[in-house]
Order: C-alpha cells, then structure tokens, then sequence
C-alpha cells in the first residue's frame, strides 16, 4: 500500500531510477518544489530562502490577534491578497456577542487596509483558497496548519499568525532550503475508496518515525490522472499530519478544468519536474492496494485497515482505553462496550466536514451510498456540513441534499467546529467517526479534567456513509454494493459576489477599526535580559504534546481576541496548575522589576552567584518541558498564552513541527532543546538559570551551559542548545518578541 524509500532517487522522465546522466546537486533544481520556491525567493541564496508569498488566509480565531501585532509593527495596507474567513468562532457565544464582535472587526479591517472578507457560514478557510486565491506557481501562507494547496499546483504553507505579520508588513519567510521527498502514485482506487483512505495510510507510515517532518512532499505518477480533483485535494490537506512543510502536485488537464470551473482559467499552468529530478527519498503509493481505513483516537497516524480493526477491536480498544487512562486519570473511557454480540462495533455519531470531508465529490458519493436508505431510529446520527455555499448550492440542485435528508442525515452549514471541538460534540463515552483532520484527544469537545471523555476515529465519508446505513455499526465503503455515478460540480460565483466583501487594493485608511469589549491588546512585553532564570511550571513526558493541550480549542475559541482571557486556559486539559505556577513566577518577576526581588528569586539567585547583582540583569520566568511540544493546530496562541503568563523558554529533546517552534520565537520565547542523551529528570518548581544568555546570542552562540536547581537547593549543571537561528530570529529574541522587534525596527 505505502513503502518508504530512505535513499535519494531520480525521476528520469516520469519514472524511478537509481542513476542519472546529470549530478543529484543539479538534478534537484528540476523538481516542482525547486522551481517554485526559487521563483518566490528574494535572497538570491537557494540555499537560505527569503521567501514573499502570493496571498495570505486567515479566520477568525487568528485574524484578529495578526491584524493587532500588524498594526503596532505600522501596518498601512495590505501588499497582498488576505482573505479573512470566518468559519471557526462562527457559533455567537450564547449570552454574549463576543464572536460576533470578532467578524465585525474583521469586516472593519478589511475595509480599513484592503482585504478580502468571507461572512461566517459562506466557507471554511481552506475551500475558499482554492476557489478563489490558488494559481499554479503559487505559494499561499495561511495562519492554520491545513494550509495545504498542492493538488492545484499551489505551495501552502500553514504557520502561526506572526509569520503572516512578516508578510504583512513586506518581510520574508525565512526558512533553510527544505529536502524534498517523491511521492509516486500508481494504480487506481477501488470503488468505495475515498481521499482520506490513502491519506490515513500515508500518515500512519510517515508519522510516528518523522519521515518527513519539514520537508516538501512532491506527488507525482502514472497514478496521480486517475484521481478527480476533490480526491486529491482530500490527500492533499491531510499532508499536515504528516509533520511536512508544504506539498505540491503535478497539473494536468483535471486541475486546467478545476480553475475553468471556477471562473479563472488563466490560473492554470502545466507543472511537471524536469528530465531528470533528484529527491532526498521516496514514497510510493500503490493507489489499487488502498483498503478502507480508520484512525482511531488518539492520534490520525493510529491507523488500522477497517477490517483489522473489527477483526481486533478488543485489543486496540483497550489499548485506547489504557492511553485515556494514562492521560486522563479522572476518566473511565469505556470503548470496548461498542463491540456487539455479532462482533460488530457500534459507533454513536458521524460526521462529514470541513476542509477533508466537506468536499463536493465525497459527500456526492455518501448520498449515492445513502439514497433511499437510513440512518437509523438509534443513538447513531450523521452530520454533514458542506465546505462553502457555492459546493451546498450546487449538492441542493443537484438533488444530493434531498437524499442526504430524506436518509436521516442533518445538513449543516460550512463551518470547521467539528473538526476542533465546537460543534456535534459526542457524549460521554462516546465515538464519533469523522471525515475532518484530526482526532487529538479532547479535540472533539470533551472536558476530562470534569471527568468527561469521548473520542474520535477518522474515516472516509464513503465508510462513514456506509456505517450509517448499516445502523452506526462501523463498515468499510468496499464491502457494500452501491452505484456511484460522479456527478459535474459547477461553481457559483454569484453567491459570493452577493455577499462577500472583496477589498483588495481598495482600501480605506479613513475607517474606524470596530473593537468589541473582548479585543485587547497584547500586554507590555521586554527586551531579554542578559541572564535567565527559569521555573518548571509545568513537566510533561509524553511522547509527543500538541497544542491542543498547550492552548485548548473548542470552548477557548471566543477568547482567541482576548490574550490575558485565553491565557488562563493554557495547559488547562494537561497539567492544570500549569496557569498558578506561571503566574507566581510573573509576580516574581514584576517585584524584580520594581527593584524589590522576592527572598525565593533572592535565594535562587544566591545558588549560582552574588544574588544583589544578578538581581539586576536576571529575567525571571516559567518555562515548560515537554520531550516533544507542538504537533498539531499553527495556532500562535499556544505560545503567546504562554509568554503572556510571563514564559520566557521551552526545554524539549525536539519540537514537533516548525510552525510551534517559530511561534515560540516569534512570542520571544526561547526554543531550548537537549542532547538525545540527556536525561531529563527534573520536577514542577526545579529552576534552570541560564547566564549570559543575551551576549551568547548575540555573539551566535548555539551551546549553553546552565545549572538546574533543584527545590531542596541542590544543583546540577545542563547544556541547552538553540540551532539555527537567523539573524532576523535572534534579533526577536533579544527584543523580547516581534512586536517588540517591529516598534525597534520602524521607531515606532
């Protein structure tokens, strides 16, 4: 199904090959991702990219906090592109009007410098940029991680929103030339077959290793013509679980029609490599061994068959049972109660949406599944939200919703709540199956720390379609009989031209900004100081932590526009006292500042030096380990929350994705990690004091040595390292944040 290739490889005319009449360092500039990249460089160094991308997409959970940083940097106007969707805080609070107030700042904005507006409802973030902003040749940088366009010949990269600040205010985004891993797509899916099958079998087999963590992956092969463009667009979006930097396709006529399609023919160029191209490593997908798949909670890598799965729900079950148990010792989930007496398991809910599911082709094929059928009288229900007005409209007059109805299914409006836990939240107990793109714990809206769970296991919508016809009881799409004729997909535009707002290059300098009651500015953050001390507040040893449990979403999602709110929810799902630790130690720091430094900082001091004078230069703040912190969401709140709690550095043996990492950064907060040797046995309330760490910056210094103290006062000596800063990164750090950076820059 998917085999992994550690070696380089040429791709000598379309196909594999071990040798090339060429050198691997001249072949590599022939691949899609090489040409793309280079022709959006401005440093004139392929080797150390200074990139500018094409347009910038947003939604309503970053956009406000970019438009905030933007406009202390001396945001004027727009250079580009930037499209403002609202399909994540689209549920108005109950009882307030704080999400509400979140669009009509939005809409302000817009206005004010030239942007884009998408009302709540009309799109999810990812559908609206590739039926309005995606060209080929392209490259778009979205604030959400699913930023991922490839299928149409488009470079996404998706990035916490401080990277979109850089852009907004016509700065790069600086990144070393990343490797670049062939994907090579033979064979033709089986009937009942869908996108997120062959996405969930390639995650399962890149992840857990990190395969190709930060690297392009570039689909190519005799596969790739026997794939409509929803299906690839479906594999596509799911790359961002694999921990890749971007992705990228090869075009041919069903992307041209694509953009044809959608009013934008001129969009459309053929991208294929050159002659002979080089890739640091291989996969290949045999598109015709694809079976249906399943992920189950708590991770989309935990991938099984369908059929192995049923074949040993017992075993897998209790398995997940036991990490719950591991994570959530408040909880009792009890999975293994959904296995029938027939063998069969019960699942309670499904649900079709987003930016995977949501998408015309596969909810076309669920209600060919679907038709004249039923979901049942039981607990089992089915929702489906299609991905913006424009694919609802042409499913109403195509007839594909009245099936959906008349089988018992709920059509909802585009909207990206259940794919982060504000919307169709399951049960206690319960199991959701999902067409959307992740399944983190509590991701689905859950609240363990109240002794509440449920879980989610992702599948295709053709698997979940056939699981609601067959009562709840989870069944792969391949093992019924259907006919499925695919069904021509024409755009609208009028529905947008009707409501949308399109700003760009018109803006209006003379507009007030609209700022409800819950938009604040960010607090008053300083430059580093030339030692550190640092607090654990919070000591976490999974093997990976996301930011889903370093910032919660769902419920959290309203308070994204309020800093010093959200905050108070950092970390609230994993390690509770989390937000007391931190604050005690910003108090600390406060009293430091103020020239009146506490006994406990005083006697901490005193353990590595005259405590009087290190008083004076010695930042105090928290700081979280964790062996693996920021997979998942780009979402910059789960670092700003923790810098806005006075974070000054994260301690890990590697970050997850770049993306938190560069959060981290852009929020001034210093990405420490540890030799793969090193032992990481310290506690809750142990300190790290790194000193002289503003001068060894400065100086470019990437190795540092530091004590640990302990509580009982004993301590220990620890080298922490930063690699690979650039110039403009060790600049923000000395600064104490990128506000900080652009008010330094531009005198502001």
């Amino acid at each position: 199904m998917v085999k992994l290739h550690a070696g380089g490889v040429f791709l000598c005319n379309g196909k594999i090959c071990d040798s090339a009449p060429i050198s691997a360092a001249e072949a590599r500039k022939n691949t899609i991702t090489a040409s793309i990249l280079n022709s959006h460089n401005t440093s004139g160094d392929d080797q150390a990219l200074k990139i500018k991308f094409d347009a910038l997409v947003s939604h309503d959970i970053t956009y406000v906090g970019i438009i905030q940083t933007a406009r202390i940097g001396g945001l004027k106007e727009f250079p580009i592109p930037y499209a403002l969707t609202n399909c994540h805080n689209s549920l108005c609070a109950v009882g307030g009007t704080i999400n509400e107030d979140d669009h009509v700042f939005g809409l302000s904005a817009a206005k004010k410098y030239g942007g884009i507006y998408v009302p709540a409802n009309q799109s999810v973030i990812h559908s609206y940029a590739r039926e309005e902003l995606a060209g080929c040749g392209k490259m778009i940088l979205g604030s959400d991680s699913h930023t991922r366009y490839g299928a149409l010949g488009t470079m996404g990269v998706g990035e916490g929103g401080p990277e979109l600040v850089k852009q907004i205010l016509c700065d790069t985004y600086d990144i070393k030339s990343p490797e670049v891993v062939l994907v090579y797509l033979t064979g033709e899916p089986k009937h009942g077959i869908g996108p997120h099958d062959v996405a969930l079998a390639l995650v399962g087999a890149t992840f857990k290793d990190g395969f190709v963590k930060n690297k392009v992956l570039e689909f190519v092969g005799p596969g790739v013509k026997n794939l409509p463009i929803d299906f690839r667009n479906g594999i596509d979006v799911m790359t961002t679980e694999t921990t890749c930097l971007s992705s990228i396709w090869e075009t041919d006529e069903v992307v041209k029609k694509h953009y044809e399609v959608h009013g934008r023919p001129d969009q459309y160029k053929k991208l294929t490599p050159g002659d002979v191209a080089y890739y640091d490593s291989l996969i290949e997908i045999d598109l015709s061994k694809v079976e249906s798949m399943i992920a189950l909670p708590f991770h989309p890598s935990n991938v099984y068959t369908i059929h192995e799965f049923v074949e040993n729900a017992e075993q897998i079950l209790k398995s997940v049972e036991e990490e719950a148990r591991k994570k959530f010792p408040k909880c009792k989930f009890d999975l293994v109660s959904k296995i029938q007496p027939d063998g069969s398991v019960l699942a309670d809910q499904g649900v079709i949406a987003g930016c995977s599911g949501g998408m015309f082709d596969s909810i076309v094929e669920a209600g060919a599944i679907l038709k004249d059928k039923s979901t049942g009288n039981d607990y089992f229900n089915l929702s489906v939200y299609p991905t913006s007005i424009p694919v609802s409209l042409a499913l109403t007059r195509l007839g594909v919703t009245a099936d959906l109805l008349a089988a018992g299914a709920t059509i909802k409006p585009s909207f990206c709540g259940p794919c982060f836990g504000a919307g169709d939240v399951p049960a206690n107990n319960g199991l959701s199956l999902r067409h959307t793109t992740r399944n983190f714990p509590n991701r689905e809206g859950s609240k363990p720390g109240e002794g509440q769970i449920s879980g989610v296991a992702l599948m295709d919508a053709r698997s979940i379609a056939a699981t609601a016809a067959n009562g709840g009881r989870i069944t792969a799409a391949t093992d019924i009989d259907y006919d499925y004729t695919p069904l021509e997909y024409t755009f609208d535009k009028s529905v947008y031209d009707k409501r949308l707002y399109y700003g760009y290059g018109k803006p209006q300098p003379e507009t007030e900004l609209i700022l409800g009651p819950n938009i604040t500015s960010w607090p008053d953050q300083y430059e580093l100081a030339e030692n550190l001390m640092l607090e654990l507040a919070a000591v976490i040893h999974d093997p990976v932590t996301t930011t889903d449990e370093l910032i919660p979403s769902g419920e959290t999602s309203s308070l994204r526009s309020n800093p010093l709110r959200l905050s108070e929810y950092a970390l609230s799902r994993r390690v509770p006292e989390y937000v007391g630790n931190s604050k005690a130690v910003a108090a600390d720091e406060k009293l430091r500042r103020e020239g009146n430094p506490s006994d406990k900082l005083m006697a901490l001091l005193s353990k590595v030096g005259d405590a009087n004078e290190l008083a004076k230069n010695t930042q105090f703040g928290s700081c979280v380990f964790a062996n693996k912190p920021g997979d998942g969401s780009a979402r910059e709140q789960a670092a700003s929350c923790q810098k806005v709690l006075g974070g000054f550095g994260n301690i890990c043996y590697e970050f997850a994705t770049k993306r938190y990492r560069s959060n981290c950064i852009n929020w001034g907060i210093l990405p420490f990690t540890l030799d793969p040797n090193t032992k990481f046995e310290y506690e809750q309330g142990d300190c790290v004091y790194v000193g002289g760490i503003k001068q060894a910056l400065i100086d470019g210094k990437e190795e540092f040595s530091a004590t640990v103290i302990r509580k009982d006062g004993t301590t220990e000596p620890i080298t922490l390292y930063v690699k690979g800063l650039t110039e403009e990164e060790k600049q923000i750090l000395l600064c104490g944040c990128l506000m900080n950076y652009y008010k330094a820059k531009n005198n502001l």
